[in-house]
């Protein structure tokens, strides 16, 4: 069934389905992930372990955080390895209220949003993380003792890493952005001034109060930036061009439909004519079989 001739019942029931895929999937990763969600968590926590001082470790505040926090975090984690797939519901959920050339970006986009959302996550976790806990962990007075606890830890973590994973789909959303019509490479490229100051206040609000945190987001999110300014014009010049190819197609078709109906005409205009002849033969005949009825009948006559 098109997107077209559903309901808007049909259209929610249709989400539900991919809401619960979605949930489904999630689910079956974290009751593969769970048995080993301590393991996970101490992984996740390299990081910051690498900067506390000799025989440090992380401390737990709430009486049932050892047991609640990895399982959040290994619920989390199941969501950040689902991604995929959440990505693809979402998009096929889209896909039918777009036109055949616009689908054909779908797979495309699912497969980039995914390698850059993973991309920012990495960054994070493997750039920005040792800068932010060693600036942390040198700033404080030394008679404070450097000693997170593992829930706040585990909310930092989250927090900052999946900010750099959706700020990694800047050039994503440039390229929607430019392909259905929204704005142009132009305007953006007009207002890149303002699109670097959003970029180093996203950081800002994002990140520690430290500029070396702020820098490490806002450059790369400029510099996707700048690579989405590329790369929309590009994909839209093919869209464009198989846009053309599918109206071109269209057109041919039609033309061969109309030439087809054509030769139907012709063909029963030629079969009309056939029966019209043959009944005009019947009729001669028929004039002919009448006229050596009268003529027999007159001889009749006659010899009478």
């Amino acid at each position: 069934m098109n997107a077209g001739d559903m309901t808007f019942i049909q259209h929610l029931v249709e989400l539900r389905d991919k809401l619960l895929r979605s949930v489904v999937a999630i689910l079956i990763i974290f009751i593969g992930i769970f048995p080993f969600a301590n393991e996970v968590y101490s992984f996740i926590a390299a990081p910051i372990v690498g900067v506390l001082p000799t025989d440090t470790n992380i401390i737990a505040i709430g009486v049932i955080s050892p047991f609640l926090t990895p399982l959040k975090m290994a619920l989390i984690f199941a969501v950040y390895l689902a991604m995929p797939y959440l990505l693809y519901q979402l998009w096929s959920f889209i896909a039918p209220a777009l036109y055949k050339h616009e689908k054909q970006l779908v797979i495309p986009l699912v497969v980039s949003s995914t390698i850059l959302f993973y991309a920012g996550l990495l960054f994070s976790f493997y750039i920005v993380f040792p800068v932010i806990f060693g600036f942390l962990a040198s700033i404080g007075p030394s008679i404070v003792d450097f000693t997170p606890d593992i829930q706040y830890y585990l909310d930092f973590v989250l927090k900052v890493s999946f900010a750099f994973g959706v700020a990694f789909e800047v050039p994503i959303a440039t390229i929607l952005l430019i392909m259905f019509g929204v704005t142009t490479v132009e305007t953006l490229r007009k207002n890149r001034p303002y699109v670097i100051i959003g970029a180093f206040a996203l950081g800002m609000i994002l990140t520690p109060p430290d500029v070396i945190s702020q820098t490490l987001i806002a450059i790369p999110m400029w510099l996707l930036f700048e690579a989405g300014l590329i790369l929309a014009p590009l994909i839209k010049t093919r869209s464009r061009a198989t846009k053309k190819d599918e109206e071109n197609k269209k057109q041919n078709n039609n033309y061969k439909d109309s030439e087809v109906n054509d030769q139907e005409e012709d063909s029963s205009d030629s079969e009309l004519e056939a029966e019209i002849d043959k009944i005009d033969d019947e009729f001669a005949k028929m004039d002919d079989e009448f006229a050596d009825y009268i003529r027999k009948l007159d001889e009749e006559d006659k010899n009478k």
